[in-house]
This record gives structure tokens, C-alpha cells and sequence, in this order.
């Protein structure tokens, strides 16, 4: 059973080694330990850092794709190198490396095939209270949306087996947390949550670059996976909101029909027209949305199993690209 661990990294020369150095390997029922630092264009000493830190394998993009990508690349050249089971970890030393055994344990135990550490947001002194506020917000949207019920969504201290790992294709460039989340759930991909520990982290993180654009990158990004996976549901309720007043303003029709001689009220009759037109074009759309989403799907399917076919090589270069070409193409 192999253990790769990964570590999207850009430029992140002064924690890495630490971030690699606390990373235990040795793990029961676990036969290896392997470290994977993915380098997402980094300007600086991350490369190196990592070669001297005691890297397994270092994967070095081309320029900088952003963290969604940088996953992706690396649960691909994990597979590759033929993980058994792949964990991700942030290169800054934010989550307490002495918790993968307890993140890997679900998986060993057959319990699940997705495991989500969950932080102690409570406690944790670097998050302001309207951070805190919003990182249960926004995992509360992501249970609602995935039908799960991970307590910490945006956390990306994860385990993921080989199968779980295959299956998930991140769409969107800002963050894979809460797409592959709401990706298993809609997939139903068995996937719990275990507390893990944290260490103090003292620079400011890269990827929120402030708490209004967190909220609308985050906002956007739920939306857009709930689209992609539930259009017709997605489609359904907003054809509602169109149907319904529609409905309503052909029954003050004729109702006022009924205990009159009918003159007036035209203008109800024209106004649910429009409203009953625009519901009709959105069940189409969500019909065709679905029938799209239903092709994605064996896309997808298709693609995970490719992936545990391939050999346990290293991906190429030119195989790397055209994998990202692909999510690039299906992300629109």
C-alpha cells in the first residue's frame, strides 16, 4: 500500500523543508511513504528546497496555473506513480503532519474513500471572527449543495484512495476545496471527516485576497458546480420562479373573468404569457443541461478509468499538457 503524499507549492522556500521534514514515514499499514511537491511557477528556491528537503519527486509546471490546477496535475502524476492512497497538504505547514495517520485511517478501515480534516476553527487565533463566520457559511453551502455533511469545506488537508482520486476532474482555476467536495457528494463517493491539528501560520494566505473576494469566488464556485452537476434541479427552480406568478396572474384573470364581464385585466393574460414563455425556455435549457451533464458524466467515467489503467510511469510532459488541456476545455 503506497502513501504519496502531495504539496502544491509556490514559492514557499521557507517552510517547505519544514512542511517535508515533519511528514512521517512510517504509517501502520502503510508499506511506503513517498513526498510529491508539485511547483506551481515559482520564482524562488522551492524546486531546490524541496530536492534537498528530501523529496521523493518534484513535478514542475510549465508557469503558474493556480492552485486548482496544480492539484490536479499532482493527484494525476500521484496515480501515475501508482499511490494507493494520495494526501494533500499545504506546502506552508499549516496542518499538523502527525495527522495524516488519522486521515488515512477511514480509507485502510474501508470506511470511506474521501477523508476531510477538520480544523478547529473555533480556536484557531489567526482567524477573525468574520473569517470564522464565513468558513461555516460557506461549508454549510457546500453540505447543502453536495448532500454531505463535512463539517470544515474549505480545508485542504484531505486523504483520497486510488478510485476516489481518479473520479474527481476540477473544472474551475480558483481553489479544488469545495468542487471536489460537492463533486463526491453528487457522485456519492463514500467521504468522512476527522479533527486534525494545526500549526500557527504566520503570513497571510496567497489564495484569499480578501474577504469580499473570497465570498464571491466562493459564491461562484458552488454555483457553478451545482450547475454543472444538478442542472435540471438548478433549471427546475428557476423555471418555477417564473411559473408560478405566471400561473397566479391567469387566475386574478379569471377570477375577475368570472365575477365580471371580463373587460380589463388583459394585462394580466400578457404578463403571464411572458412569465410562462421565459419558464417553458428554462425547462428546455435545464432538459439539454441534463442530457450534457449525463455525457459528462460517462466523460468523466471514462477518464477515471483510463487514469487507473495507465501505467505506473511518470506522466510526460506532453501527457501533462494534454491533461490540462482537457480540464481547460471542459471548464469552458
Amino acid at each position: 500500500m503506497k502513501l504519496i503524499v502531495q504539496i502544491p507549492a509556490l514559492n514557499e522556500e521557507s517552510t517547505l523543508a519544514v512542511t517535508i521534514a515533519a511528514i512521517p514515514r512510517r504509517i501502520a499499514g502503510i508499506s511506503s511513504v513517498e513526498i510529491l511537491v508539485i511547483d506551481d511557477g515559482s520564482t524562488d528556491r522551492t524546486v531546490e528546497v524541496a530536492r534537498k528537503a528530501g523529496a521523493d519527486h518534484v513535478l514542475q509546471m510549465s508557469s503558474h496555473v493556480g492552485l486548482a490546477r496544480a492539484f490536479s496535475a499532482g493527484i494525476e502524476e500521484a496515480l501515475a506513480l501508482g499511490a494507493d492512497i494520495v494526501v494533500n497538504t499545504d506546502a506552508d505547514n499549516q496542518y499538523c503532519a502527525d495527522d495524516i495517520p488519522a486521515l488515512v485511517k477511514p480509507i485502510l478501515e474501508r470506511r470511506a474513500q474521501i477523508v476531510v480534516g477538520a480544523r478547529p476553527i473555533a480556536t484557531i487565533e489567526s482567524f477573525s471572527p468574520l473569517k470564522k463566520m464565513l468558513q461555516g457559511l460557506g461549508s454549510w453551502a457546500v453540505r447543502q449543495a453536495s448532500g454531505t455533511s463535512i463539517p470544515d469545506a474549505p480545508s485542504g488537508f484531505r486523504a483520497y484512495s486510488r478510485d476516489a482520486a481518479a473520479r474527481l476532474c476540477v473544472l474551475n482555476t480558483y481553489t479544488y476545496t469545495l468542487e471536489t467536495i460537492i463533486q463526491a457528494g453528487r457522485k456519492r463517493i463514500p467521504m468522512v471527516s476527522v479533527p486534525v491539528r494545526v500549526n500557527q501560520v504566520d503570513r497571510p494566505s496567497r489564495l484569499l485576497r480578501g474577504i469580499g473576494d473570497y465570498v464571491r469566488r466562493s459564491a461562484i464556485t458552488i454555483l457553478r458546480v451545482f450547475v454543472i452537476y444538478a442542472p435540471l434541479r438548478f433549471f427546475l427552480a428557476l423555471a418555477a420562479l417564473f411559473a408560478l406568478p405566471g400561473l397566479a396572474g391567469i387566475g386574478r384573470f379569471l377570477y375577475y373573468y368570472m365575477v365580471s364581464d371580463g373587460a380589463g385585466h388583459v394585462q394580466s393574460l400578457i404578463l403571464s404569457g411572458v412569465l410562462l414563455a421565459m419558464a417553458t425556455i428554462l425547462l428546455a435549457v435545464g432538459i439539454l443541461a441534463d442530457l450534457i451533464a449525463a455525457n459528462r458524466g460517462l466523460l468523466e467515467e471514462i477518464r477515471a478509468r483510463e487514469l487507473l489503467r495507465s501505467t505506473r510511469e511518470p506522466l510526460s510532459e506532453r501527457q501533462r499538457l494534454n491533461t490540462l488541456a482537457v480540464v481547460n476545455d471542459l471548464g469552458g
